[in-house]
Formats: structure tokens, sequence, C-alpha cells
């Protein structure tokens, strides 16, 4: 391998966000600028992409201009493709290079191809499960001797990455989010019959999402008017009493509600017919529509459900402008660590006080191990005692990450991002 002029392979993982390419822009335009790294290539849908050898020169598919770094930047979802596949324990691996097994288990094939593409950094985007596999490839890599440096960069609009003050993804997510709740508000507002919407918002175990619908509140709106989060136990029964409380003094009630609501016993709300992923997770829907269901039969009154799903991931024309550029700070850091020899890490973000109080961030590194299949959850004293709503603090930390609007160029009234025909479309 040539030490003065080595490449790198990037790629991302899991759930795609309006941010992540901002990341990978990030990648992209270090390596460039860096002098140190010849070949910058991207591994197509993940940690699978590089298994079947699916790995393209970044410079054939956007060019080498800084007009499509920036247009890469707030293209939406995961321009080099996702996965879900998660790697077998290091332990398993480690025992089938014994001579009498015949297969080749992925970390051996892994390394041979990274070696056989002369790469020397692999970066890897994305969020829990992703640092999961960042982590082994780099204890792997050290067990064997190998001199390539494996970096996490991280993403995940769910913001339940430990550490990192917050995640990437998360303030676009989460204007989104507060945006289409203000509007549904509005919506709500013109008729004078009696009327509920149930709005449910993606969190399995995390409320961040769905805390983030407070900062629809106005001077002259204050929906959501109730709000529940998975961080606490959900009751039927409480659940209506508030409802009702709430009803006493207005026409119309919007309820915000994260898709892992559970009750007491740890039954999710929405349980009925779930299944797992491939990282066993189980996957969430219809915890608002069951509500909707509960009001419409317990208190008779109009009642509508409205489940936001993928909507609130890649909507990149709502996207945060602080979002995609810490994003593309953390892309950056992570190159700079690899160069200077650090591995199996992570760049986070870390909040930097100030005696005015003004936002101001700062970018690092932590070990993956402290990241990786952990999640960190909205604290529970930014929830209020009855537990179904937000408190002040929280806003007071989120409401920064929404901010600033990206320049998006438009052409017949559409948003311009990169072409993704490369992914089969």
């Amino acid at each position: 391998m040539n030490q003065e002029l080595c490449n790198c392979l990037v790629a991302q993982s899991g759930g795609p966000t309006a941010a992540i390419n901002a990341s990978l822009a990030g990648v992209i335009k270090a390596c460039r600028e860096s002098g140190k790294i010849g070949t910058v290539y991207g591994a197509i849908n993940g940690i699978q992409g590089v298994l079947s050898r699916n790995i393209v020169d970044i410079n054939t598919l956007i060019g080498t201009s800084d007009e499509n770094i920036e247009i890469l930047k707030i293209s939406p979802a995961m321009y080099l493709g996702s996965c879900r596949y998660k790697l077998e324990s290091l332990e398993t691996a480690i025992n089938v290079l014994i001579p009498e097994y015949e297969r080749i288990d992925d970390y051996t094939c892994i390394f041979n191809i990274l070696n056989e593409y002369g790469i020397k950094y692999f970066f890897y985007i994305g969020g829990n499960d992703s640092m999961d596999t960042v982590k082994k490839l780099g204890a792997y890599g050290k067990s064997i001797n190998s001199p390539i440096r494996i970096i996490g960069i991280p993403k995940t609009i769910d913001n339940d990455l430990p550490i990192t003050d917050h995640t990437p993804g998360y303030g676009s997510a989460a204007r989104y989010i507060a945006t289409s709740m203000l509007e549904m508000a509005y919506d709500t507002s013109i008729y004078s019959t009696k009327s509920v919407l149930v709005v449910e918002i993606m969190g399995r175990n995390a409320g961040w999402l769905t805390a983030a619908s407070a900062l629809a509140r106005t001077e002259f709106s204050d929906a959501p008017h109730l709000i529940y989060l998975p961080e606490r136990n959900f009751s039927d029964a409480q659940f209506l009493s508030d409802l009702r409380e709430k009803m006493k003094d207005r026409d119309h009630v919007i309820i915000a509600v994260s898709e892992g609501i559970h009750y007491e016993d740890g039954t999710y709300v929405s349980s009925a017919g779930a299944v797992k992923d491939q990282f066993g997770h189980t996957m969430l829907n219809g915890a608002g529509r069951y509500l909707a269901k509960l009001v419409s039969s317990k208190l008779g009154c109009k009642v509508r459900s409205v489940e936001l799903n993928i909507l609130q991931r890649c909507a990149s024309h709502m996207s945060s402008l602080t979002d995609i550029e810490e994003s593309f700070e953390l892309g950056k850091k992570g190159v700079e660590a690899a160069i200077s020899g650090k591995s199996e890490l992570m760049s986070v973000i870390k909040r930097v006080p100030t005696k005015d109080g003004s936002y101001k961030v700062s970018y690092d590194l932590v070990d993956v191990s402290k990241v990786a299949n952990l999640e960190k959850k909205v604290p529970d004293e930014w929830i209020n005692e009855a537990g179904n709503d937000i408190t002040n603090e929280f806003l007071e930390y989120a409401r920064p990450l929404i901010q600033g609007e990206p320049a998006i160029e438009y052409k017949n009234g559409l948003p311009v991002y990169l072409t993704i025909r490369h992914l089969g479309v």
C-alpha cells in the first residue's frame, strides 16, 4: 500500500436523513483537500456493498466540482444507498478462521477487499447499529495488525446516540415535525366542531422527535396540547382523563405521540402485528390509529390520526442549515482523525457554553465502543410531572438546532438534487 497517497472508502448505513449526505460531502471534501488521499471510493448499500464489491470511484459519480459537493449537501436520503446488515460476533468470526472450516467469514472478506482497493481509511456514516459495525471492524483490524483506520460518522433523526450533544439529521427532522404540527393546527382550527387529532411520530425507545413537536407552539397556537413519549409508561385511562380535561376549554385538541409508547408491562400500544428487523428491533406502527379508535369509542367526537412516517426523515426542502453545516463538519472531523492515525472513533458535537447564552458548538472524537448499541433518552427532568408534555429546558436545547435555511435551487418547481441512477433508480 502506498503510504504517501492512500485510498479511502466511505459508506452509509441505517435509516436516511436530510443531513447524512452533508456528512458524506464533508468526508469527500476533506479527503480531496488533505493531499494525502488518492482515490475516494464509495460502497453502494453500506457494508453489503463492500462484501459484494459494489464499490465505485466517487469522482465518476459526482465529478470533481465544488458545485456538486454543495448539491450533495442538501440532497435527501442516502446518496450511496443503505443497508441493515448485522455483522456476526467477533468471537464467531475468529473461530471460523480455524483451517477445518471451509467458509470465509465477513471480516476476512471485508479486509481482503479493502486491501485489494488499497484502502487505508474507511468511514462509515450511520447510527447505533452502524457504530456497532465500526466497533467490530476496528477490533478485528487491530487483532490482525491491519493498518486500516476505521472511523464512524454519526447520523440519526432519533437523536439517541450517547455522548454527542445531538445527532446529524435530528435538527432537520425536528424542524419538519414542528412545521407540520403548526400547519395542522391551522387546519384543525377552521371548524367549530369538537375534534381530536392524534399525530404519531417516529421514536421507538426515545422521544426526541415527538418532543420536537412542542417547537410548533407560537404566541397564537399552543398545539400540540398533549405530548406522550416512550420514556414514561402510557395508560389508556390517564390519556382519556388528560384529553377530557383539555376539551373542557377548547374545541380542538392536537396530541403528539411517539410510535414506541408502551404500557407499564412493556407492551407497545401498537403491539398488534408488530415484527422485528435484522437487529431485533420491533418495527412499530399504529399507535396513533389505536388512540384515535379509543377516543372515538369513548368520547364520540370527530377524531383523526396522522402518521408522519418516512416524511419526517428526508424532507430536505425543510432542512435546517445548522443541521447541514454541522453534519458537514462532522464528516471532515472524521477524515482529520483517520489521517492523524486514529481509529475506532466517532466524531461528535459538543455544545460550548457562552456568556450571552448564544448557541455554539465544537467537534471532538469519542471511542466508538461508548456509542455502539447504546441509546440516549430524553432526560426525565425534561418531561413534565404529569407525563403528558415537555419542559422549557427541552425547548432551550432543541430550538437552536432548527435554525437557518440552506440555499436550494429549484427547477420546474422542484428542488434540484443529485441523481441517484447509480442506485438502480
